[in-house]
């Protein structure tokens, strides 16, 4: 079984309307997080603000401390059984000007419990749940 590592975060920002957080709709037609795999040499925080940067346009990103959390899944690619391990964080910005990369079809700022409803896997809900308290 091949492994794979990735980091990613749950990127939100302050609006009128409170706190909005980025989901982005993968080519599979999922809705996740900004996550991407780990380069060689790359700390995990420095493959999130990587993966933003290529995959939103953000720079502007300040971590939460107090939160990382990891989750594992099992997907398929070209017939081989992938095992899977994401670390995410928690982090805020200021920009909600979104330039996708070709990685994804669209991107939305949503409130919590809308966001929580539109994300696709309960892997990414669960860790979503996590930070409704902080």
């Amino acid at each position: 079984m091949l492994e794979e590592r990735s980091a990613g975060a749950i990127i939100y920002r302050q609006s009128p309307q409170g706190k909005m957080y980025l989901l982005l709709n993968y080519p599979s037609g999922h809705w996740d997080f900004v996550k991407g795999n780990i380069e060689k040499g790359e700390a995990l925080r420095e493959t999130v603000l990587r993966e933003a940067r290529e995959e939103t346009g953000i720079t502007d990103i300040t971590f939460v401390d107090g939160f990382e959390d990891k989750v594992e899944y099992h997907y398929q690619r070209d017939g081989q059984v992938i095992h899977k391990e994401v670390a995410f964080f928690l982090a805020t910005t200021n920009t909600d000007k979104i330039t996708l990369s070709f990685e994804h079809q669209d991107y939305t700022w949503l409130g919590f419990d809308e966001a929580l409803a539109k994300l696709t896997y309960k892997t990414a809900q669960n860790v979503f749940k996590k930070v409704k308290d902080l």
